[in-house]
């Protein structure tokens, strides 16, 4: 097989018939992940349309985009969150499609029954999957219900201290709290015992109520030392689920990913064939349709996993996923979405090899706070094995109105040792200036004794920058 088996996401612009069922597609989101999805479009004949910010109209997608459309002010909820905008847009420059990314309105049911309404077609699953997964506890319950190896948790939502109190007790500490609704990791924090968890609970719900609206608590049996393990399915316009494989996300700071690999090195056979069960099941569940992950915990000591919660979306890390099986997610999106069939057969997709990726964030590399500036320099790695999904380049300023992420930085090897020395070298040759970035702690990483066996869990970053 080639050194790289995912198609060239900067791939040429085809020429002929469109062959997906989709004419033109207009991207709800920016930065990588629009210049993601524009690439695909563009390479499978599909039109693609963006929409900006003010803040964003010189970022590559802009340009890169058939059609660009500025919909709004720095502010997300007077630009990408507003949904009036966007299908406005969607209707004055005639797309067909919407495709929403990750982040923003993508999990956001009311608003892919905004685009059905419209007429347009939804590259994501139903707004009903995305209800019956959007809450954490409706998510649980039916994930239980079907099967699917769910941690001891509250049933219902937690809304006061006495009720998270008498629920502790029960499940037994230490418990994790977090918010019911939405994810992210936003107030999500562990409690010892009683003390610790009326703290817990009092940010959780304060937070969950400013970021989701919602100030519902959701408690759990904590788990540690744990490993992060989250399976790719794809929902067949048939009615069929795929399992594509597991991806490692346990190197975590605050409880969002920096760093993800496929496949788990803390994952055998045996657990890895009952995790992509799992995760079939849970997509058959709710009918699922479209690129999807499910996320599971492992236990480190005994290799127990359970259900965290079901991203009902193409997720951040998809490209290493990509690079061990050669299909192209954005592209199956779009032809699910339009009904038809995918592009390979999914009796035959295996993975080969060992992929890599690391999130590259204007932060400081310490203390991993946010760094906006203007990029001086962008100099990107390249060679065997390499692949750089980017949302910015050199002239380009960085705004602390959106996530800090500037660059996916991934890398493909046979195994994983030849994929460990090609991530060296690839963050060794990144060059970006003018601002901070956080490739000097990958290079700490790839250089730990905890990553580079494979050992880690989710508090390797703490054992980094203690």
């Amino acid at each position: 097989m080639p050194d790289t088996a995912v198609p060239d996401p900067a791939g040429p612009h085809s020429a002929g018939p469109d062959p997906v069922g989709i004419e033109s597609v207009l991207v709800a989101n920016r930065g990588e992940i629009a210049r993601r999805v524009i690439a695909t479009a563009r390479r499978l004949g599909v039109r693609a349309v963006a929409v900006y910010s003010e803040a964003d109209a010189e970022l590559p997608y802009v340009r890169e985009a058939d059609e660009a459309v500025l919909i709004g002010p720095p502010p997300p909820a007077r630009s990408y969150l507003d949904a009036a905008a966007i299908l406005r847009a969607a209707r004055d420059t005639g797309a067909r499609a919407v495709h929403p990314g990750y982040g923003f309105l993508s999990e956001n049911a009311g608003f892919a029954r905004q685009v059905t309404e419209a007429g347009l077609t939804w590259v994501g699953p139903s707004a009903s999957a995305i209800e019956q997964m959007g809450d954490k506890i409706n998510a649980r319950n039916l994930m239980a219900a079907a099967g699917v190896p769910v941690a001891e948790g509250t049933t219902e939502p937690v809304r006061d201290l006495e009720a998270a109190l008498a629920a502790a007790a029960l499940i037994g500490y230490p418990v994790m709290v977090k918010a019911a609704a939405g994810g992210g990791g936003i107030g999500m924090s562990a409690a010892a015992g009683p003390e610790q968890l009326a703290a817990a609970f009092e940010t959780a719900r304060s937070r969950a109520e400013r970021f989701f609206g919602s100030p519902a608590i959701l408690l759990e049996r904590y788990v540690a030392p744990a490993r992060h393990v989250e399976v790719q399915i794809l929902g067949l316009a048939d009615g069929r689920v795929l399992a594509l494989g597991e991806r490692d996300c346990s190197v975590q700071r605050r409880h969002q990913k920096v760093a993800e690999e496929t496949p788990s090195p803390g994952v055998g056979s045996g657990l890895r064939a009952r995790m992509l069960e799992a995760a079939v099941r849970a997509g058959e569940t709710v009918g699922y349709q479209g690129a999807g992950t499910v996320e599971f915990l492992v236990d480190a000591r005994t290799g127990e996993f359970t259900f965290l919660e079901m991203n009902t979306r193409l997720q951040v890390e998809h490209p290493v996923t990509e690079m061990v099986t050669g299909v192209d997610l954005v592209e199956q999106q779009l032809r699910i979405a339009a009904g038809g069939g995918v592009s390979f057969d999914p009796a035959a997709v295996t993975a080969t090899g060992h992929a890599i990726e690391l999130r590259v964030y204007a932060e400081d590399p310490s203390r991993f706070l946010p760094s906006p500036g203007t990029i001086a320099a962008w100099e990107e790695p390249a060679g065997q094995g390499v692949r750089v999904d980017a949302g910015y380049t050199a002239g380009n300023q960085v705004t602390p109105f959106y996530d800090p992420l500037l660059a996916k930085l991934c890398v493909w090897g046979p195994d994983r040792d030849e994929a460990l020395r090609r991530a060296r070298e690839a963050v060794a040759s990144f060059v970006i200036t003018g601002l901070k970035t956080n490739l000097p702690f990958h290079a700490d990483l790839l250089d730990s004794g905890e990553f580079s066996d494979g050992s880690y869990d989710t508090q390797v970053i703490s054992r980094l920058r203690p």
